[in-house]
């Protein structure tokens, strides 16, 4: 990347931290006010962030699962069993886990926090993200957020990746780089596209600057997202990881896509 776009993405990474901590600012002054609402039913609700209908219906995901993809099985059939997916097309991570199933109730948190400024339901989110990746966070040397190109950035005004990071950290001590990949490439919305096209959206997306492979090198990563669909955009940010001498890149999200069904081979 240029000196001039270095220096714009510094710009709009600081502005995007002036609108968080004013954004902050008004929350606290509303919530004082107001008590906050359950972003699924609009239910008055306290620090859990969900009312206690809500979060009954909330999916989460354990054993038996994928080893390698983390995704639920319909029965347990055995330890160290991997799925047909991860056989047939591996990934270049080496483990995924999420915490909850993609269902309405995750899309109503996800949506909140990402779209509606709900930056409260963070640390919520990331304790639950974090107790799901006990495993992985074990063995990581440090938490890689999956960059926004500096154009959304700038649009959405905060990383919700960087931030569900942040709060991981605070729950299991690993600290966060925030400079070991950056997005070079502005790519479209990953919504409605199949998994092809998905992996050839994000092809090239995503490159290890210079001065961030002193923070990757030889070490153990786990890459920090919010949602993981088909995985193409965590596949491709690993593989840039790998190549800039990546020892381990493990997947940490706090929702993923599950089939209706899903049994193991």
């Amino acid at each position: 990347m240029t000196a001039a776009g270095d220096l714009r993405e510094l710009r709009v990474t600081r502005f995007a931290h002036i609108g968080r901590a004013l954004r902050n600012t008004c929350r606290f002054v509303l919530d004082t006010a107001l008590p906050p609402l359950c972003p699924a039913c609009r239910e008055p609700v306290g620090d859990q962030g969900l009312c206690a209908g809500c979060w009954s219906k909330l999916s989460f995901i354990s054993r038996p699962f994928c080893e390698r993809l983390g995704i639920p099985f319909a029965y347990d059939p055995g330890a160290g069993l991997l799925s047909m997916e991860a056989i047939a097309d591996p990934p270049s991570y080496q483990r995924a886990r999420a915490a909850v199933r993609y269902d309405d109730v995750a899309r109503a948190l996800v949506h909140a926090f990402k779209y509606g400024d709900r930056l409260d339901l963070a640390p919520t989110i990331g304790r639950w993200t974090a107790s799901v990746g006990r495993e992985l966070l074990a063995e990581a040397d440090a938490l890689v957020p999956v960059p926004l190109h500096w154009r959304r950035l700038w649009a959405r005004r905060f990383n919700q990746s960087a931030t569900l990071a942040e709060a991981i950290s605070a729950v299991s001590g690993i600290p966060v780089t925030h400079t070991a990949v950056k997005r070079v490439k502005p790519t479209a919305h990953q919504v409605g596209l199949s998994k092809s096209e998905r992996a050839v959206n994000v092809q090239g997306a995503f490159r290890v600057p210079e001065n961030g492979k002193t923070d990757i090198t030889g070490r153990r990563l786990v890459l920090i997202d919010d949602v993981l669909t088909s995985g193409a955009t965590a596949d491709a940010c690993a593989r840039a990881l790998l190549r800039a001498g990546a020892a381990n890149v493990d997947v940490l999200v706090f929702a993923r896509v599950v089939a209706a069904v899903r049994a193991p081979i």
